[in-house]
């Protein structure tokens, strides 16, 4: 497609979903960590271990490197009106590839043991997801256009002598904003016209579709990830003690497309049928630190814990519209085309994503086997938008505070050797960030594994699944009508180790 114009917006439309999308951390690691459930804070002795605790590097014998290969399983029922859909989109995907470099100290006498280096990739969420919603609801998509037209003049909306789609809505853009070019594209395509025609300074709009049933079809592709990429540095103080810190680069790659087909049959309707689309493309880049220790409490106990700063984000938008809508007047039907080929670049945006506490503990029962538990805390509360123009986010931050909250996240995982061959599970449980949980639902998954050890190098395999239920809003004004959401989630991971 030819870009017709490039528009540099003056305003974004982020919301707390935005936030939480990236703020949600789904580490993906190695076969061993997943069979674990991720409770491996208190362990170490594994490069995803990294990821929650920094001191478990400190935990290795010798050199090690490893690479994972993880393929995703994404079922989605879709209750909308009664109606039900399912989904189903699967994803290959390089989960973590990374090495450590352990360092012995030659002074056999001092207490600093040994030291270590490790750099590691983590895949942290997979965005490839495919949602189709359909029904017949009682809301139509002309709302949405109303609620954004209510108050803007009409001669913002209507084309002057020589003057393109492309060119008001560009306009549109850089001096009023997303709602505006919402706004004009339902009056454009006649879904929603003027109280009074006459009046250039008319700010009052009605709605070209009647009220009665709509046949929706909504679909909700989303592609990208967002990946960690760790350098690690610990150490091991006397025969009992680990400590490390990681310094974090992460990286956002995210698409979005949503487009809605409505039909109806009322009486009245001027328009019968719309089809609406909007896609989203983000790219970001954030940093973060972890400082971890681990204490050998005796022989067969241990226990960890993690700090993890906030992750602070820089992030940049590109948004692209289209609607078409068909219209039958005086026994004429003609279809409306609103294509502005126009490339919304927003203005880059920060976000704060909080902070986290980990804490760990294991029991090591030699060399037969290992349970552990991680228990980790974060307040979504603290979840922050900033920008340049300091009260841009101001609203949205004040709705954070008000729709969201701490939540507790539970790992129990364990381990069972017979000779060469590691027989595993674990399960886990993460409570909602939402106050109102019928928004997004707590997590509860479980997971199973095996490995074998052929010495220099190890193939792991693990297998996870974890459910979750939501209520998938289609949009944020006007037609706000949601499906019910039920998620699963399985993932496979292969993993190769070497010692080196």
């Amino acid at each position: 497609m030819i870009i017709a114009a490039c528009v540099m917006t003056n305003s974004n439309a982020q919301g707390i979903s935005d936030g939480l999308r990236y703020g949600m951390d789904e580490t993906t690691g190695t076969a061993r960590f997943n069979a674990l459930s991720g409770a491996f804070g208190a362990l170490g002795g594994d490069l995803s271990a990294m990821a929650i605790n920094p001191a478990g590097s400190a935990v290795f014998l010798n050199n090690h490197a490893a690479i994972s290969i993880t393929i995703l399983d994404k079922e989605s029922d879709s209750r909308y009106f009664n109606t039900l859909t399912r989904s189903i989109d699967t994803d290959v995907n390089l989960g973590q590839a990374g090495g450590v470099f352990v360092f012995n100290n030659p002074d056999t006498e001092s207490s600093w043991r040994k030291f270590t280096i490790g750099v590691n990739y983590n895949l942290t969420n997979n965005y490839d997801d495919h949602l189709f919603i359909q029904g017949n609801g009682n809301t139509s998509i002309a709302e949405y256009f109303l609620a954004q037209a209510q108050g803007i003049p009409l001669e913002l909306l209507q084309l002057q002598s020589g003057e393109s789609i492309a060119d008001l809505y560009a306009f549109l853009g850089q001096t009023q904003g997303v709602a505006a070019q919402n706004a004009f594209l339902g009056f454009q395509s006649f879904i929603i016209d003027p109280v009074d025609f006459e009046d250039p300074m008319n700010t009052q709009y009605i709605s070209n579709i009647a009220p009665g049933n709509f046949n929706q079809e909504y679909l909700y592709a989303t592609n990208g990830y967002t990946g960690k990429y760790t350098l690690n540095v610990a150490t091991q103080y006397g025969d009992d003690y680990f400590f490390g810190i990681n310094l974090n680069s992460h990286s956002i790659d995210y698409v979005q497309r949503t487009f809605l087909y409505e039909t109806n049959n009322n009486n009245g309707s001027l328009v019968n049928e719309v089809g609406f689309e909007n896609n989203l493309s983000v790219l970001g880049y954030g940093f973060s630190a972890q400082i971890g220790a681990i204490g050998k409490i005796s022989d067969e106990f241990r226990l960890g814990f993690t700090y993890d700063t906030p992750t602070w984000y820089e992030i940049s938008e590109e948004t692209t519209q289209y609607i078409e809508a068909t219209r039958t007047e005086d026994g004429n039907t003609t279809t409306e085309i609103v294509d502005p080929r126009v490339l919304n670049i927003f203005e880059n945006y920060n976000l704060r994503t909080p902070g986290k506490l980990t804490a760990s503990a294991a029991y090591i029962f030699g060399k037969q086997g290992l349970i552990s538990f991680d228990y980790s805390y974060k307040n979504f509360a603290e979840t922050r938008f900033s920008s340049n123009r300091s009260s841009e986010f101001a609203p949205l931050n004040i709705t954070i505070d008000n729709s969201l909250k701490a939540s507790s996240t539970y790992r129990v995982g364990g381990e069972y050797r017979i000779n060469q061959l590691s027989l595993r599970g674990g399960f886990n449980y993460q409570e909602s960030p939402y106050k109102n949980e019928t928004v997004i639902g707590d997590t509860t998954g479980f997971s199973l594994g095996f490995g074998y050890n052929f010495g220099n190098y190890n193939f792991d395999v693990s297998y996870s699944r974890a459910e979750q239920s939501r209520n998938q809003q289609l949009y944020d004004v006007g037609l706000t009508d949601s499906a019910a959401i039920d998620s699963t989630f399985s993932n496979i991971v292969f993993t190769l180790g070497f010692n080196l």
